[in-house]
């Protein structure tokens, strides 16, 4: 199990301002990651860097704009309590990051159906003005396609359907992936390569694709 690591003490206002200046410059690294969950800059760099993909993610699996609006929200919020607990040596901040957005949305669809007592917490979605409330359904509407295709991945097992999402959808490298889902890349790409054969069969049954030999005849 881990545990809360001890942050540095607080940094002279000098290597303050060096810090600053390269995670602006080179975004947030394994370095400062920690530093999110007490820099309101840090984090900002780090919110700034990520949120678009993080939206995408989210938009990719969920149909409804306030919905994404506030697992995107709570992704981030879940990264600032787990930023003490972050390893440099484990994972990339991207991938880490992933493996939270992971766990989220998971955690999302197994309450999904719930009600839930929203009247006691600030929902995100209070906080869109139109111009965010516009971005989202538009990244919404361009992930339709893919939410189409989602349905018939939900069907994979959930192992392999992991792998799969991170570098098909969401367009991670096998060893971003591999991290994310906490697991070895040689495993990883086993499970990617079943993945997709499963896929390839499920869509060839649902949409009567023809076959190999069929489609050489045409």
């Amino acid at each position: 199990m881990e545990t809360d690591l001890a942050l540095p003490g607080a940094p002279s206002a000098l290597s303050r301002h060096v810090t600053l200046a390269a995670v602006r410059e080179h975004g947030v690294g394994p370095e400062q990651l920690r530093w999110i969950a007490t820099d309101p800059e840090i984090f900002e760099a780090f919110y700034r860097e990520h949120v678009e993909a993080i939206q995408g993610f989210v938009a990719r699996r969920v149909g409804e704009r306030e919905r994404a609006a506030d697992l995107t929200a709570e992704i981030f919020l879940a990264a600032i309590g787990a930023a003490r607990r972050y390893r440099p040596g484990r994972a990339a901040p991207k991938a880490w990051l992933y493996g939270i957005a992971i766990n989220v949305v998971g955690a999302d669809r197994r309450r999904e159906g719930r009600e839930r007592a929203r009247d006691e917490r600030l929902r995100a979605s209070e906080l869109l003005d139109e111009d965010d409330a516009e971005r989202i359904d538009a990244r919404i509407d361009a992930a339709a396609t893919q939410r189409r295709l989602y349905a018939a991945i939900e069907r994979l097992p959930a192992a392999e359907r992991a792998v799969l999402e991170l570098v098909a959808l969401d367009e991670l490298g096998l060893a971003e992936a591999a991290d994310a889902t906490g697991i070895r890349p040689v495993t990883a790409r086993v499970r990617l390569h079943r993945a997709r054969r499963k896929l390839r069969d499920e869509l060839d049954s649902t949409f009567d694709l023809p076959t190999t030999s069929e489609r050489s005849r045409r």
